[in-house]
């Protein structure tokens, strides 16, 4: 349990991190979390984006709420879920192309709802990428997660 933990503040740490340089890609969805969750999930499997791990972050930092204090949650998110998928075709593809881009398999999206609302975060394989011979498999990665979670938010505005 305590690896998960520290896996877990880790991929926060990451996304914050890779969120203030603007290379995290931000889609908007008027649904709580569990709506669109489930949405989300289908569609990336659909796009043949497969979910191997499915985090529920708040839960597990809601174990420390005592602990932190007035440091819990002070942005007052209602949830924080990740899932962590991998396409085997672009695992392939991206070792072939820089082995070193293998960090970024497998992928994985944060959401959090705030105020009933949810975000999905998305890390751009671009913004990793560059400089790397995997750009190319990078931009069609990227391309395919933004058409899944496109096609999701797409569903979920009827």
């Amino acid at each position: 349990m305590k690896h998960l933990i520290i896996i877990l503040i880790g991929i926060m740490f990451v996304t914050q991190a890779a969120a203030e340089g603007g290379k995290v890609r931000v889609w908007n969805i008027n649904k709580d979390l569990d709506s669109a969750y489930k949405v989300v999930y289908e569609s990336l499997e659909n796009n043949r984006f497969f979910v191997v791990f499915e985090p529920d972050i708040q839960a597990n930092l809601s174990n420390f709420a005592e602990r932190w204090g007035d440091d819990y949650n002070r942005n007052k998110l209602e949830g924080i879920r990740a899932m962590v998928f991998c396409n085997g075709w672009y695992a392939n593809a991206v070792s072939n192309a820089d082995p070193e881009m293998l960090a970024l398999c497998p992928l994985h999206i944060t959401l959090i709802q705030k105020d009933g609302a949810t975000r999905v975060l998305f890390v751009r394989p671009t913004a990793v990428a560059e400089g790397s011979k995997a750009m190319s498999v990078a931009k069609d990665l990227e391309a395919g997660v933004a058409k899944a979670l496109d096609e999701a938010v797409a569903e979920l505005s009827h």
